[in-house]
């Protein structure tokens, strides 16, 4: 699968939304952090603007839900409008059941573990999943200097996937940018948010552009790619 790059809106403007969606419609995702300020200290938007934005683009919406309670909220989040739900590990109550439900509403299915929670309880969780979401940065604000000590908690995560022989997308969120965004391709992650580094460009299609050329060339030499 080709890298797919997810613009943050965290980092946009957030009084301009709609222009600043179509700014990166070449992108992949739109990628909408929804945070509560209990799960993360910090509060930004919810089902209300993920409607909104729904109806502003046809670029398809990735909210990763940073908040507690998501068995409760998930679900209302697909009948907004977003193509892919994200909840996080520490805080879902029954996360098989979860993703199902994401799943039978008619979107993909993801979970997300912060930097310190492993990959290896949640090994046979998998198969329920679309996307597994590792943060690389402490989950609740943009503009985070990326953790490299994650990229060995990556290729874990990308050998469970291929030794279970599953279809599933590797997404990294938090300091991606064009110095690390190969880093994150060759340890095994093919979906890329980014942030600042599209946002923070005098052209942010033009960015989305190339970081994804960069991902491409550095999945296309990485050995996980090759044996796949």
């Amino acid at each position: 699968m080709a890298a797919q790059i997810n613009p943050s809106i965290l980092s946009a403007d957030f009084a301009r939304l709609a222009d600043e969606a179509k700014a990166v419609e070449g992108a992949d995702w739109l990628h909408v952090d929804v945070m509560d300020n209990h799960f993360v200290p910090n509060l930004t938007l919810g089902v209300p603007v993920v409607e909104s934005l729904a109806r502003a683009t046809d670029t398809p919406l990735d909210c990763h839900l940073m908040i507690e309670a998501p068995d409760r909220w998930a679900p209302q989040y697909v009948e907004a409008g977003a193509g892919s739900v994200t909840f996080h590990a520490e805080a879902a109550a029954a996360p098989v059941r979860l993703a199902r439900e994401i799943r039978a509403k008619g979107a993909r299915a993801s979970m997300a573990l912060k930097p310190a929670t492993p990959i290896e309880p949640y090994e046979d969780l998998l198969p329920e999943l679309d996307m597994l979401l590792i943060m690389t940065v402490e989950p609740g604000f943009g503009g985070q200097a990326f953790l490299d000590i994650m990229l060995p908690k990556i290729r874990r995560t990308r050998e469970l996937i291929g030794k279970h022989g599953l279809e599933l997308w590797l997404q990294v969120d938090g300091g991606v940018s064009a110095s690390t965004i190969e880093r994150c391709a060759e340890a095994g992650a093919d979906v890329f948010v980014a942030g600042s580094a599209v946002y923070g460009a005098s052209d942010p299609a033009d960015a989305v552009r190339a970081l994804r050329s960069q991902a491409d060339a550095a999945t296309a030499k990485a050995s996980w790619f090759c044996d796949h």
